[in-house]
């Protein structure tokens, strides 16, 4: 891990914690906040491998129609039944989730500092009365669960703010590492369809902000204000999670061609634009804004006239992620054999 990299970890994980002691800008925190996190996120992607869940062009086109039937049938439930059944079938389920997404966020930094045997030798555990299931983990991992089991334990008793923002915070971090659009065709036609999403579900029906607060769980961070009425600032992690991973694409992109972090540099800034837009938007109308409204134009925008100003608009669009990493393999392979004979 870079300076750079660590840095950023140290700063995210200082914003996080800094409204326990200190009064935090609501508007300065949410940027700061998403901005650190997608470029945690993003720095994680890079691996010798793509990001191990690929989205195609199918499941882009029809995440859309799928988070609006997810999101309609929330709504319902909370209006046909008990708020509290409906939170508490939810809490148990990110319980579990949270203390799987917090282990793995943690893991890096906990490998660093345990033996080699417990990072390296993995264990086989066979589930009682089902013997042909099983689940394998690392000693590594099992520590590292620990921590996600007491900040889940803690989230589950008290609803604390903290709590959700750390659960959120590594929902978000570990979207952006596992997952790949595959190519900026797939990025463009997730993100449009998200654009139209955002927008529908905001302004033109009660749905998305009635559900986003009546569920009680860390599925938007919370950031302190000092107005009584309204105690907290939200962020949707979809916010952050959906323009984190095409971010990260031109991250992974500019490492393929080995030429600086160029596209990455221009995407980030049309992020953070986009984000300060709806923070601007939002203030100005005194009403909650569909986030991605501002923050999809932004990021193609800005990628777009950066790859047009280069004349490099043809080899952008042409970039699939799996097919430049099984070419680097096979070219990693042929210097091995090379080198061999």
């Amino acid at each position: 891990m870079k300076n750079s990299e660590r840095l950023v970890n140290l700063a995210l994980a200082g914003l996080t914690i800094a409204p326990l002691v200190l009064k935090v800008d609501p508007n300065l925190n949410v940027v700061l906040t998403a901005c650190l996190t997608v470029y945690v996120g993003c720095y994680r992607s890079v691996k010798p491998t793509p990001p191990s869940e690929t989205m195609s062009r199918e499941h882009a086109m029809r995440f859309p129609l799928v988070g609006s039937a997810v999101l309609l049938s929330l709504f319902l439930l909370f209006k046909f039944l008990s708020k509290d059944l409906v939170n508490a079938v939810l809490t148990s389920y990110f319980f579990v989730l949270g203390i799987v997404a917090l282990s793995a966020t943690l893991l890096p930094a906990i490998k660093r500092v345990l033996p080699e045997p417990w990072n390296a030798n993995a264990i086989t555990w066979h589930f009682p009365y089902f013997r042909s299931l099983e689940v394998e983990f690392t000693k590594s991992q099992v520590v590292a669960a620990i921590p996600g089991a007491f900040f889940c334990a803690w989230y589950a008793s008290k609803k604390h703010w903290l709590a959700n923002n750390i659960l959120g915070l590594s929902f978000c971090i570990q979207g952006i590492e596992m997952l790949s659009l595959g190519s900026f065709k797939t990025g463009a036609i997730l993100l449009g369809g998200l654009f139209i999403y955002d927008i529908f579900w905001v302004f033109f029906t009660p749905v998305m902000v009635s559900v986003a607060k009546s569920f009680e769980a860390p599925i938007k961070l919370l950031f302190p204000t000092s107005d009584p009425t309204r105690p907290f600032s939200m962020l949707g992690l979809g916010d952050i999670v959906i323009p984190g991973i095409f971010v990260a694409l031109a991250l992974r992109f500019d490492v393929s061609r080995g030429k600086g972090n160029q596209y990455f540099k221009s995407s980030f800034a049309g992020y953070t634009v986009g984000l300060i837009l709806t923070i601007v938007v939002m203030n100005w109308f005194q009403a909650a804004q569909p986030a991605l409204l501002y923050i999809v134009p932004a990021v193609i925008g800005f990628l777009a006239v950066h790859c047009l100003w280069n004349g490099e608009a043809k080899s952008l669009l042409d970039f699939d992620e799996s097919k430049a990493a099984t070419g680097s393999k096979e070219e990693t392979d042929g210097d091995l054999n090379k080198k061999s004979n």
